[in-house]
């Protein structure tokens, strides 16, 4: 069997940052699937499920509603491995089209006051496991560790 295209990329060396996963073509519309690493893969820990959660419920949310991504919006949700998360918007992008929309995702997570959107029983498959205040953390740590100060680095996947 081969190995899936996001299996090939040098784990050991990935900065936290956003890079393009992969592209697909659905007849004329180009979707990009963004990378956003939040934490060094094997090095740091990873994200708490519950902080996860929290973060997949609010930055989906703010996606959809927003005024210009919430037609470009088609998937927004975590690694499977916790250490970040998959997005794919609508157009053949490259990171630096999207640094600002994610700016401001993880601005309105670390910033969010109240009750988590979808966070109850009729929404949610597992609303109890949901962490406002980890989610917050995380999402801050990023933003002005990484998010902030992008190079060439974070943004474009280590080469061999």
């Amino acid at each position: 069997m081969n190995k899936i295209e996001s299996f090939t990329v040098d784990h050991t060396r990935l900065k936290r940052g956003i890079y393009v996963s992969r592209k697909d073509y659905l007849n004329e519309e180009v979707l990009t699937t963004f990378d956003i690493r939040m934490t060094l893969p094997n090095i740091e820990p990873a994200m708490e499920a519950s902080a996860v959660h929290a973060i997949e419920h609010l930055g989906a949310t703010y996606l959809r509603n927003h005024d210009e991504y919430k037609d470009k919006t088609i998937y927004f949700g975590p690694m499977g491995c916790r250490t970040g998360f998959y997005v794919i918007f609508k157009g053949d992008l490259q990171p630096r089209d999207v640094v600002e929309i994610i700016q401001e995702v993880f601005m309105f997570v670390k910033n969010y006051e109240g009750d988590i959107p979808g966070a109850d029983a009729y929404s949610c498959g597992n609303y109890l496991d949901l962490n406002l205040p980890m989610a917050k953390y995380w999402a801050s740590k990023y933003y002005v560790e990484v998010l902030l100060h992008l190079t060439e680095g974070n943004l474009v996947y280590p080469k061999d």
